[in-house]
């Protein structure tokens, strides 16, 4: 692994009379792309946002590049590491491009207008998720798959080197979903490091290096792509897993519901 980019040091996350988090310490370093997988409720999307710098800790702290994460101001934070919401945070606004070219937005300087550069680079994030042909549409009549690849693509614009994305499939038909994850695959190998939640764990096992599974109780379990097992999904579930293998793809198929959690 690379020199950590994002750290978690005694990281706990918290809701009112739950611990979901506690005790959590991870690296990131460049190439990686980790999956969070976790049942409902189990603090994956509160994980994300405290890692992102947008939520604080109970206790202990997230670093970025080596520095506590709250040293940067939100405008440097957002050229280094993007992040994703399960859901929009604002209501659509604005055209389909308009929208994407804010991803450039934290890499302009006071003043400073988007460049030929930059609207080259929303014209080829809209390809990349197969939006070209819709760029002068308002975002408000877009279908939900089409706005979900329409907040990617601003992500892909913004061009972090830290990609947090919350169920970044929501939405998406299959052939999507794999086309989505595929590229973030692509910019793990160029360098990015990716760090996803995931609801389908057959796609985290196709795509990921590494998991972190998250049961809401306090401890996270980190483990290589290859050591997940179906007792490890069953734990996660309550729903009992075989496991199969389709050529160089393994996978695995859900079955019963497990008796315990």
């Amino acid at each position: 692994m690379s020199s950590a980019r994002l750290e978690a040091r005694q990281l706990r996350v918290t809701v009112p009379g739950r611990v979901l988090v506690d005790a959590f310490g991870a690296q990131v370093g460049g190439g990686e792309f980790i999956a969070l997988l976790g049942g409902n409720g189990t603090g994956k999307s509160l994980l994300l946002r405290t890692l992102a710098g947008l939520r604080p800790a109970a206790s202990g702290e997230v670093r970025l590049e080596g520095r506590h994460i709250g040293e940067y101001p939100r405008r440097v934070v957002a050229t280094r590491l993007g992040f994703l919401p399960q859901d929009p945070d604002a209501p659509p606004q604005g055209s389909l491009f308009e929208n994407v070219l804010l991803g450039r937005f934290a890499h302009l300087g006071f003043f400073e207008r988007s460049s030929a550069g930059d609207t080259g680079r929303a014209s080829r994030a809209l390809a990349d998720v197969d939006l070209a042909a819709l760029g002068d549409r308002e975002l408000a009549t877009l279908s939900g798959g089409e706005q979900r690849r329409a907040a990617i693509a601003r992500l892909l614009v913004q061009a972090p080197a830290i990609y947090l994305l919350d169920e970044p499939t929501n939405h998406l038909d299959p052939a999507q979903q794999l086309g989505v994850l595929e590229h973030l695959r692509g910019l793990a190998r160029d360098g990015a490091s990716i760090i996803a939640s995931l609801h389908d764990p057959n796609l985290a096992l196709r795509f990921a290096d590494r998991f972190w599974l998250l049961s809401g109780s306090g401890p996270v379990q980190e483990l290589a792509n290859e050591a997940l097992e179906p007792r490890h999904l069953a734990g996660l579930y309550g729903v009992g897993y075989t496991e199969h293998r389709a050529g160089s793809l393994r996978f695995m198929a859900p079955g019963d519901v497990a008796r315990s959690r």
